[in-house]
């Protein structure tokens, strides 16, 4: 049986793209975008988190060509119809919504309960997923983004999407190409997050 290290060689190519990992706004991306086998990959690399109970809580539903626009529209009558008053202009970036990138893949939380697993795990699960595949797809040569909004919370947009009604979007995930390096953006400070526990910190109430 080898050991870690022979199982798991040190690849510090792979740690400095987590270090520079960088989202790009997706109305900024271009053709082309993931496919054929690149795609592929990057939805295997949403298959390779950690799942306790290996319950599988999450589904990819790839949006790409055509049905970009036809899932817009969708998503913009689902507002008209659950907004008291609509706006027309709120609709139609609704409607551009799934477009803005060559690729979408809709990421879906799907709660199981063969096993008696923790609901908060299986979400996390799903964000994991997430994670995975925007860097899987910045290991490729893409760029990615991670996006929410209206249309995540939406009951009639999960119909459209085939989801359950315990099913929740955990994220729009886009994909696309860009010329030249990202901006980057303010992170949060490695002193003001990290701490090494010592002993039991008394809490009080502010």
């Amino acid at each position: 049986m080898g050991t870690s290290r022979e199982i798991n060689p040190e690849n510090p190519e792979t740690l400095d793209l987590l270090l520079s990992r960088r989202s790009v706004k997706a109305g900024r991306m271009e053709m082309p975008g993931p496919g054929g086998s690149a795609l592929e990959k990057i939805l295997r690399a949403g298959l390779r988190v950690p799942d306790h109970g290996k319950m599988g809580p999450w589904e990819f539903i790839v949006v790409e060509g055509d049905a970009r626009q036809k899932l817009g529209a969708e998503i913009a009558r689902c507002y008209r119809e659950e907004t008291d008053k609509p706006s027309e202009s709120v609709a139609r970036k609704l409607a551009d919504f799934p477009a803005q990138a060559p690729l979408l893949v809709v990421v879906a939380s799907c709660l199981r309960d063969a096993k008696p697993i923790p609901e908060w795990e299986q979400v996390l699960s799903a964000g994991a997923a997430c994670q995975n595949m925007l860097v899987a797809a910045h290991a490729l040569g893409f760029v990615g983004q991670w996006l929410t909004g209206w249309a995540a919370y939406s009951p009639g947009v999960r119909g459209v999407l085939g989801l359950g009604a315990k099913d929740r979007v955990a994220g729009f995930l886009f994909m696309g190409s860009h010329e030249g390096a990202p901006s980057e953006r303010h992170r949060a400070e490695y002193a003001d997050v990290v701490r090494h526990w010592a002993e039991v910190l008394q809490v009080t109430d502010s």
